[in-house]
């Protein structure tokens, strides 16, 4: 159990998401913190990223494992796609 409120990670989380940026965009493509709820990270992967066949292993082994190595080990994310930014809340 992660002992900070969805609130309390946001800061944490959007640092994170910073600091991976860079590498993201290096490739033609970006990061978009969407919202947390219940210890799960809602990003959106934009530009060359949609579609990238590699946008999986982006997310678990870049973004969701420095996460969980600089905030909580529990923590996942959850790639929100094009169009499902207002539904985020209802993805996985």
């Amino acid at each position: 159990m992660i002992p900070f409120t969805d609130e309390e990670l946001e800061p944490a989380v959007a640092g994170v998401i910073d600091k991976v940026r860079p590498s993201i965009k290096l490739d033609g493509g970006d990061i978009k913190l969407i919202g947390i709820k219940d210890a799960k990270v809602f990003v959106q992967l934009q530009g060359a990223c949609v579609g990238c066949g590699s946008s999986g292993t982006t997310l678990k082994y870049g973004v969701e494992k420095q996460l969980k190595i600089l905030i909580h080990p529990d923590l996942t994310v959850v790639n929100v796609p094009i169009g499902a930014e207002d539904n985020w809340e209802q993805l996985g």
